[in-house]
């Protein structure tokens, strides 16, 4: 895969954001690391998804409007599993501080997966369109997206509107099962803002603006597409009142070698799974999953 001018190549030996990341990061509001997580971590991480009760406990799905739907596990804390050790990594972490310029806590994670040929895309919108009804009241906020599967056109990669996070926050209306972003709107800053297809190998990470306008498609081939995000916000704009998500907690940062080390795969304690009733932005079927 090509890269631009907003992607970089992991160095483990040799890893931090750089002025020419942060630069690209407000410009375009993503940058793209390449082998931010190796095969072995990746392999881990997708034996805790593969292998554990999070899909069949918490899972469920949101209508697209078409008749699909991807399926979603959302959590608030990290936790001490393989997954939790890459929240807290310092890789993640740090990177995620650089960039948005100062000490940030972990706002929720989501284990985001398409079926082959069932399953469901997800409709444009901005994080923030959700997440300011949190009563947050800056978006700073950003999400760390890994790429567990291959990710391609054809099995319902992310899309994103390079730029369009400058266009500040958008109103989003309830469409089927999910909210998405004013269409006029949308289509008006598509004519300003390339549409970018975001092709990814396992392991690869995007890091985005939660003003970010992205989508993706439904998943039209024969092999599954499943993503793990991360998602954080500065302690500085935490948000003023209680929500589904958690508010400001101290993340017990750990180095990256924490993600081999851990062996815990199925004690998913202390991540606090999120139920889908009590958040009003979408309509979950949590008895279809």
């Amino acid at each position: 895969m090509e890269l631009t001018s907003a992607e970089y190549q992991y160095n483990p030996d040799n890893f931090e954001v750089t002025e020419q990341m942060l630069k690209d990061y407000n410009e375009h509001g993503y940058i793209m690391i390449r082998g931010f997580l190796d095969k072995e971590e990746t392999t881990k991480v997708t034996k805790v998804l593969e292998e554990s009760e999070m899909r069949s406990k918490y899972g469920y799905g949101l209508p697209d409007g078409t008749g699909k739907e991807p399926k979603f596990v959302i959590w608030g804390h990290p936790g001490n599993d393989v997954t939790g050790m890459v929240a807290r990594s310092e890789k993640v972490v740090n990177t995620s501080e650089k960039l948005l310029g100062g000490e940030v806590y972990h706002y929720h994670a989501k284990f985001v997966q398409k079926d082959a040929r069932t399953g469901g895309g997800l409709l444009w919108h901005q994080d923030y369109g959700y997440w300011y009804k949190n009563s947050i009241l800056f978006p700073q906020l950003l999400t760390s997206f890994i790429a567990v599967d291959k990710c391609t056109k054809a099995n319902g990669c992310l899309q994103i509107l390079r730029g369009s996070h400058k266009c500040g926050r958008i109103d989003h209306l309830p469409y089927s099962g999910q909210h998405q972003a004013e269409l006029d709107r949308v289509k008006d800053i598509k004519a300003k803002c390339p549409l970018e297809y975001v092709e990814m190998n396992p392991g690869d990470a995007i890091f985005f603006s939660c003003n970010l306008l992205h989508t993706s498609d439904v998943n039209t081939s024969d092999t599954r597409r499943w993503v793990l995000l991360y998602s954080y916000n500065l302690k500085s704009n935490n948000s003023l009142r209680p929500h589904h998500h958690p508010q400001y907690t101290p993340i017990e940062k750990v180095p990256n070698s924490a993600i081999k080390e851990c062996t815990n795969y199925f004690d998913l304690s202390g991540k606090e799974f999120l139920d889908p009733d009590v958040d009003n932005t979408v309509k979950a079927h949590k008895s279809e999953y």
